[in-house]
């Protein structure tokens, strides 16, 4: 049984044109800068017992290590879809879109593992010498995919999409690398063996799409494919999460091993039609929750920061370090190899996405907390450092990012001008 959302055999409803505009991403991105917003202010008011208590709330079951606070179950249940999401437009990308051409999949790719490595070095360079804050260096490493993407939506209406693509690809390389940073020199227990069984459990999962017959079988059958997909992937996510390792990762690895070809007798692939269900899902729900309880800050006094090296490690190694890392990985990659940036983009738009890139936040809040777990003075002054940069980054790449979005405006109206001529 499924689906075809395109059928205009009955009006849609009005839960149905409430779904197509939080497809939107200009609609989402609006909505997570509210709910970040609306966290940071109520968590620095009078009022900040409340949002304590609210995001502290702890419920699930406890027999499976998942009575998790509200906060958690965001960060870890909530963003998994959206990372799902993400992963499988990044699949459609390479299978169908623009990175299909390796040339131009390398660059982002470099890009980001240049944007991890320099803003470490420049904390390095700036806490040498000083053991109580030199763990911090994998603070200004992690990129926020979420945020960064919503940035974008907003500011970059009339950029090319192939700026979003270099994003989104660049974004997923870093989680991963951060991923991998936090469990090898942030964790002490990884839990191998979970980790196993959800590599199993996402071989079935690729079996089912593309096992010979088994697709078409299960697609003909009467029962609905949810009821074999989301348990499944429920079970995933869980042995991600038990495992140690940041649970939406099961997101992105069951996003990119989503198949994007219809098989004979499908109207569209799996891949296009999860998406059409789950975006607005993602961007409604998930993300503005997330949001709100990751934004949840205590506004430290900004003077003290000034003073303290991890605080300014971190705002240097996200403002300035992602620039030229990304931006100067790139253009270095160019020259070097045979990677090639897309026509349709500048070094320019590069240097505002780079910019853009300095939203560390929820993993670098995180690795924030592991960092100087025993250090309530420099665990403030880091978070708040977080916060800092990610405010200065967003600010910088509105700028150059809104004034490049103005420019390919005036080209494209342009170009229409010049077809309305020809036409006439």
């Amino acid at each position: 049984m499924s689906i075809d959302p395109s059928s205009s055999d009955a009006r849609p409803s009005s839960l149905s044109r409430f779904a197509d505009v939080l497809r939107n991403d200009t609609v989402g991105g609006f909505l997570l800068i509210a709910a970040a917003i609306l966290g940071i202010i109520w968590i620095n008011s009078p009022f900040a017992a409340s949002y304590e208590g609210l995001r502290s709330l702890t419920f699930g079951p406890s027999a499976l290590h998942l009575d998790l606070s509200l906060e958690v179950w965001a960060a870890d249940g909530l963003l998994a879809i959206f990372f799902f999401v993400v992963g499988n437009e990044l699949k459609q990308e390479f299978v169908n879109g623009e990175l299909r051409n390796p040339r131009r999949a390398m660059l982002p790719i470099v890009a980001a593992v240049c944007g991890m490595v320099v803003p470490a070095a420049i904390y390095v360079a700036i806490n040498f010498g000083s053991p109580e804050t030199i763990n911090g260096w994998g603070i200004p490493m992690a990129t926020d995919i979420a945020f960064a993407i919503a940035i974008l939506a907003v500011v970059g209406r009339w950029l090319p999409p192939s700026l979003r693509t270099f994003l989104l690809t660049l974004a997923i390389v870093d989680d991963l690398g951060a991923v991998i940073v936090i469990a090898v020199f942030y964790t002490s227990d990884i839990n191998f063996l979970s980790l196993l069984a959800a590599a199993a459990g996402l071989a079935v999962f690729w079996y089912l799409q593309r096992g010979r017959g088994v697709a078409a079988k299960l697609n003909a059958s009467p029962v609905p494919n949810w009821i074999v997909y989301i348990p499944l992937a429920l079970v995933i996510w869980f042995l991600v999460h038990e495992s140690g390792v940041h649970a939406t990762i099961a997101g992105v690895a069951m996003g990119l091993l989503m198949r994007t070809r219809a098989l004979p007798g499908e109207k569209q692939s799996p891949s296009h039609g999860v998406e059409h269900v789950l975006r607005p899902w993602s961007a409604g729900l998930a993300l503005p929750i997330f949001a709100f309880f990751s934004a949840g800050v205590v506004i430290d006094d900004f003077g003290a920061i000034v003073s303290d090296r991890a605080s300014l490690g971190i705002i240097a190694g996200l403002v300035i370090g992602k620039v030229i890392g990304i931006a100067g990985g790139s253009w270095v990659t160019t020259k070097v190899t045979r990677a090639e940036l897309n026509p349709s983009l500048r070094w320019i738009d590069i240097v505002g996405m780079s910019q853009l890139a300095g939203i560390g936040f929820t993993v670098s809040l995180l690795i924030s907390e592991l960092s100087f777990a025993d250090d309530p003075v420099h665990l403030a002054h880091a978070k708040t450092g977080v916060l800092a940069a990610s405010l200065i980054a967003t600010l910088l790449a509105t700028v150059v990012l809104g004034a490049r979005s103005r420019h390919y405006r005036k080209l494209m109206l342009a170009l229409g001008d010049q077809e309305q001529g020809k036409a006439s």
